[in-house]
């Protein structure tokens, strides 16, 4: 009889811990939304341009992205004089890729895997803004650092299967890390992207310096110069050009 009332009151523990872990997940998303600007204005975040400059190998890269919530975006990158364009409208995309750079240059359609992948910009206020009404889970995996920051580790599944994980910090409840798993041209690539320069916009908070592993060796560094939030966007900029 003993026995019996021990494990029934260890299942009750174990049920009760995993409750509260669950709780504590959502707790901090809640803060995390709330710090970075608060469910209400994000929602109201309908478009974006952002300016960046991406530094890799001695090289300076200049780039512009101008967004639609959940429907298109258009990526405009100038180097060594040559512009690469990438443009997602909907559930179609094309990019216009120079020579140099191992391209047409001619517009020319997106791979399915590539228009994938650009859509996720899309989500302006990232997974974990109404993550279950988009049908993501998450789960506080624990504790751990980043650059010496202690961090929260949410684990975060996607509808389709893509797994992510997600570091926040735990004073902030900013993102300080991304990593995630993706299948690249039939290859399993980790994208691993680190966070910092947190810097307000307008009532919204936004890391205006990237850092992630380089495919050429190294780091690449992508510093943000400006974001403007709702400006006016003509649609034909994301439409495919005749060749």
């Amino acid at each position: 009889m003993k026995l019996t009332k021990i494990i029934a009151s260890a299942f009750i523990v174990m049920a009760t811990a995993a409750a509260s872990f669950a709780q504590t997940a959502d707790e901090i998303v809640a803060k995390h939304i709330e710090a970075t600007g608060g469910a209400a204005k994000w929602g109201a975040l309908k478009g974006m341009e952002m300016k960046n400059k991406i530094a890799v190998q001695g090289f300076e890269i200049e780039s512009k992205t101008v967004i639609v919530a959940g429907k298109s975006l258009r990526t405009d990158i100038s180097m060594m004089g040559q512009e690469m364009i990438t443009a997602v409208d909907g559930e179609t995309g094309w990019k216009n890729v120079p020579a140099m750079m191992q391209g047409t240059g001619e517009p020319e359609d997106m791979k399915i895997a590539e228009i994938k992948e650009a859509r996720r910009q899309l989500d302006l206020g990232g997974l974990l803004l109404n993550y279950k009404e988009k049908g993501i889970t998450v789960e506080l995996v624990g504790k751990d650092k980043v650059d010496g920051a202690e961090v929260y580790n949410l684990k975060v599944t996607e509808k389709s299967g893509d797994v992510s994980n997600l570091f926040l910090s735990t004073s902030t409840y900013f993102t300080l890390k991304s990593s995630a798993k993706r299948n690249v041209q039939g290859n399993e690539v980790v994208a691993d992207v680190t966070f910092s320069n947190f810097k307000a916009v307008d009532g919204l908070t936004f890391p205006h310096t990237m850092e992630v592993p380089s495919p050429m060796g190294g780091t690449m560094t992508i510093e943000t110069e400006s974001i403007k939030l709702n400006p006016t966007i003509d649609p034909a900029i994301f439409k495919k050009p005749a060749k």
